[in-house]
């Protein structure tokens, strides 16, 4: 940073992608909410979460960042720091950007990503009647957290880990490139809930995932939150948003292979793990949710506004 414009060395394939977090729709600033090094880190977590889902190498990324009266200085250097923390531990590279006043505190982020031949990267549009459909690391974390910060449930001791995956989301870099090269056809962030992303992976695919609800891993701390909103134990991880796993297809003879591969991606922090929550099938593109009665439910999804 510093110069006008960013140099790159550029690699054959660029994967390039843009995400915007604005105060009042995807997070509150305050103490009891989120820092300002809190939404640093969530904003580029979103975005590379994006480079995740196609199973690209992290590269650059570039901060706009829009700043209301009275932000203060000190507050627009945590953020930053906060956004930095994170480039350090995925090897990005922030590179450039803006800073503008605006009527809300507002981080838009580019991110940047890259692979050595378009045949290492994984869009949604592969999956195919018979594969299996996966996700990684648990669900509704995110969800839960939300709950608790809009006192929907209290702030009681033991909700740290829902809280933190609210606030501090992790993007599952390792974990999207050893998916794309472990051979799965299909491949999305779950940003939105399992309801909207599988959606959008069948719909892409012109195939329809049949997901079983009951299978969904829950987040720690998930089941107590959702016990407490008289909600079933998997409503969260199905329909609350910004846990950004990574949901995929791939062929049944695959399966051992994927998570193998996931397991070991992040070395000796070990993997985010695989569950099986479904199968692909032909029929009207989309998704057909399964409760513990093997009902078809309709799940909406996740949407930011609070």
């Amino acid at each position: 940073m510093g110069d006008d414009a960013a140099v790159v060395r550029a690699r054959p394939i660029c994967v390039t992608s843009v995400d915007a977090m604005v105060e009042g729709v995807h997070f509150r600033l305050s103490e009891d909410w989120v820092t300002a090094g809190q939404v640093g880190r969530r904003s580029l977590a979103a975005a590379l979460s994006d480079l995740a889902a196609m199973g690209a190498e992290a590269g650059e990324a570039y901060l706009v960042v829009g700043l209301p009266a009275g932000f203060g200085e000190e507050r627009g250097l945590e953020l930053l720091r906060g956004a930095m923390s994170l480039a350090a531990q995925t090897g990005t590279a922030i590179v450039g950007g803006d800073v503008v006043s605006a009527p809300a505190l507002m981080v838009c982020v580019t991110v940047v990503g890259w692979a050595e031949s378009a045949d290492e990267l994984v869009g949604r549009d592969g999956a195919i009647p018979g594969d299996l459909v996966g996700v990684t690391g648990s669900l509704g974390g995110a969800g839960a957290g939300l709950a608790v910060l809009e006192g929907r449930v209290p702030a009681a001791p033991g909700r740290e880990a829902v809280l933190a995956r609210f606030r501090e989301p992790t993007p599952r870099l390792a974990e999207g490139r050893a998916l794309a090269a472990a051979g799965v056809h299909a491949l999305i962030d779950v940003s939105d809930g399992i309801a909207t992303d599988a959606r959008h992976l069948g719909r892409a695919s012109g195939v329809q995932l049949r997901v079983d609800l009951g299978a969904l891993p829950l987040g720690e701390g998930v089941s107590e939150v959702c016990a407490e909103l008289d909600m079933p134990a998997w409503k969260l991880a199905a329909d609350g948003g910004e846990d950004y796993e990574l949901c995929f297809c791939v062929a049944p003879s695959e399966r051992v292979h994927v998570e193998e591969a996931v397991n070991g991606a992040r070395g000796e922090a070990g993997g985010a793990g695989v569950t099986w929550i479904g199968r692909v099938v032909e029929g009207p593109p989309g998704v057909v949710l399964l409760d513990e009665r093997g009902q078809d439910l309709r799940i909406e999804g996740f949407e930011h506004l609070l």
